[in-house]
C-alpha cells in the first residue's frame, strides 16, 4: 500500500526523536573518552534520561492533541474535505511549544557536551514551523542552526580563531538553509491550504451539479408528462371529438327526415364512425399510428380521408398530390393526417363553405400539406381562445408539427375564405 506524504512525515516525527536519539548516543559514546570528561559524562547522561522522559511524554500527547485538532478543524470547517490539509503535528497548542523548548535546550546542552548529540538537535529544523508561531519558528531554527554549526565547527565552545571562522560559515549556511526551509514551509502550507479550499470548492459543485442534475431530472419528467397530456389532447379532439361531432349531424338528420331508406343510410353512418371513434381512441392511448395509415400510404389515406368528409358534409373536396412521393416515416405522416382532419373539421363546422382544397406536395427535404375552402373565413389575430368548446384546432395543429420540427400557418380573411398550410421535414421511412 503506497504511503502518502502526510503519513509518512507523521511515522517520522513519531519515530523519528528516538531513532535520533539514539544515533547520537551511539556515536556519543564511542566518541566519548575524546572529548568528554567523567563529569560531562554523567551530565550528558542526566540530560539524555531527560530528553527520553520529554520525548516519551510527547508521544503520549501528540495523538490526543491531534485528535482535538481534527475534531476543531471539522466544527468550524462543516463540508470540509476529510483529511484535506490534515496536521502532521498538533499546531498552535501550548504542549507543542513547551516540548520544542525543552528539547532544544536539551539538545543545545547536549551538543554542548558533545558535537554528536547535533544529530538530534537537527530536529528543530522540521518541526519548528509546525509547533511554534512564525516569528517563534525563526529564533528556533536559528537556535537549532547555532547547535549544527558548533558541532559540524569542532564543539562548543569555539576555541580557537580557526574555529571561530569555521563556525561563523557553517552557521551562515546552516541559517540559510533553515531561512529556505522555512519559506518552503510557508509555501507548502499555502499549497495545501489552496489545496484544501480546491477540494471543498469541487465537492461544493459536485453537490450543486447533483441538486441541479435532480431538478433537471424532475422537470424533464414533468415536461414528459405534460406533453403527454398535450398528445391525448390532441388525439382525443381529432378523434374522439369529431367522430361525436359528425355521430351528432347523422343522428341530426335522421331526426328530422321522414323518408326511412334516408334515416336508415345516416343511421349506418354514424354507425361506421363511432366504430371508427373507438378504435382510434384505443390506437392513441396506445400511441398507435392512424388506422388509416396502417395499410395506406398518406397520399391513399389522404384521399379516402377527403372523400369520407366530403360526401359526410356535402362539401366539395378534392385531394391533389405533387411532387414525387416518397415512403415518409410513421410519425410525419401520422402528423401530416391528423392536421388534415383537424383542418377540415374545422371547415365543416365553422367555415360554411361550398368546396374545399386539400394538397399534398413532396418538395425534396420538406413536405407541405395545404388545406384551402371558399367558407366564411376569419380573423386569425383575434382568433377565439382555447376553451373547452372552441379554439383548440388551431393550437392542436401547431403543437403536432412543431413536434416534428414542423410549422403550421393560417392565412384567412372573413368572407374570403381560409388557408392552412403544414411545413414538415421530409424523414424517409426507416
Amino acid at each position: 500500500m503506497t504511503m502518502t506524504v502526510e503519513e509518512g512525515w507523521a511515522r517520522f516525527f513519531r519515530y523519528g526523536p528516538y531513532a535520533l536519539l539514539g544515533l547520537a548516543t551511539l556515536l556519543a559514546a564511542v566518541s566519548a573518552s575524546l572529548v568528554m570528561t567523567r563529569q560531562e559524562m554523567y551530565a550528558a547522561g542526566a540530560l539524555l534520561l531527560a530528553a527520553l522522559v520529554l520525548e516519551a511524554w510527547w508521544s503520549r500527547a501528540m495523538p490526543r492533541l491531534l485528535a482535538a485538532d481534527a475534531a476543531e478543524r471539522a466544527a468550524g470547517a462543516a463540508g470540509a474535505h476529510p483529511g484535506a490539509g490534515a496536521p502532521v503535528l498538533p499546531e498552535g497548542t501550548i504542549a507543542g511549544r513547551v516540548h520544542f523548548t525543552l528539547r532544544t535546550t536539551l539538545a543545545f546542552a547536549l551538543t554542548w557536551l558533545n558535537p554528536f548529540f547535533a544529530i538530534y538537535a537537527c530536529l528543530g529544523c522540521f518541526d519548528a514551523g509546525h509547533l511554534l508561531p512564525p516569528r517563534a519558528a525563526r529564533v528556533g531554527r536559528m537556535v537549532t542552526a547555532v547547535a549544527l554549526a558548533g558541532s559540524q565547527s569542532g564543539g562548543l565552545p569555539p576555541t580557537s580563531l580557526t574555529q571561530w571562522v569555521a563556525f561563523g560559515t557553517l552557521f551562515t549556511f546552516n541559517a540559510a538553509l533553515a531561512i529556505s526551509l522555512d519559506h518552503l514551509g510557508v509555501k507548502e502550507a499555502e499549497k495545501t491550504k489552496k489545496r484544501a479550499e480546491t477540494i471543498a470548492a469541487l465537492e461544493t459543485a459536485l453537490a450543486e451539479n447533483a441538486a441541479l442534475h435532480t431538478q433537471l431530472v424532475l422537470q424533464a419528467r414533468e415536461a414528459g408528462v405534460a406533453d403527454e397530456r398535450r398528445r391525448l389532447a390532441a388525439e382525443i379532439h381529432d378523434t374522439i371529438a369529431q367522430g361525436l361531432t359528425g355521430i351528432i349531424a347523422q343522428l341530426q338528420v335522421v331526426s328530422s327526415t321522414a323518408d326511412p331508406a334516408l334515416a336508415r343510410e345516416h343511421l349506418d353512418r354514424a354507425q361506421a364512425l363511432a366504430r371508427r371513434s373507438l378504435g382510434e381512441a384505443r390506437r392513441s392511448v396506445q400511441n398507435l399510428a392512424p388506422a388509416a395509415l396502417e395499410h395506406d400510404t398518406l397520399p391513399e389515406a389522404l384521399k379516402k380521408t377527403v372523400s369520407e368528409w366530403s360526401e359526410r358534409t356535402g362539401v366539395t373536396a378534392r385531394l391533389t398530390v405533387t411532387g414525387t412521393e416518397e415512403p415518409l416515416h410513421d410519425e410525419v405522416a401520422a402528423t401530416l393526417l391528423r392536421i388534415a382532419q383537424e383542418a377540415l373539421a374545422n371547415t365543416g363546422g365553422h367555415a360554411r363553405a361550398a368546396r374545399a382544397g386539400v394538397t399534398l406536395s413532396y418538395m425534396g427535404d420538406e413536405v407541405t400539406l395545404d388545406i384551402r375552402d371558399d367558407g366564411c373565413g376569419f380573423d386569425p389575430l383575434a382568433a377565439v381562445p382555447r376553451t373547452g368548446s372552441g379554439g383548440f384546432g388551431l393550437d392542436g395543429m401547431r403543437a403536432r408539427a412543431e413536434r416534428i420540427a414542423g410549422a403550421v400557418a393560417v392565412e384567412s380573411e372573413p368572407g374570403q375564405g381560409t388557408a392552412i398550410s403544414a411545413r414538415v421535414p421530409l424523414v424517409r421511412h426507416g
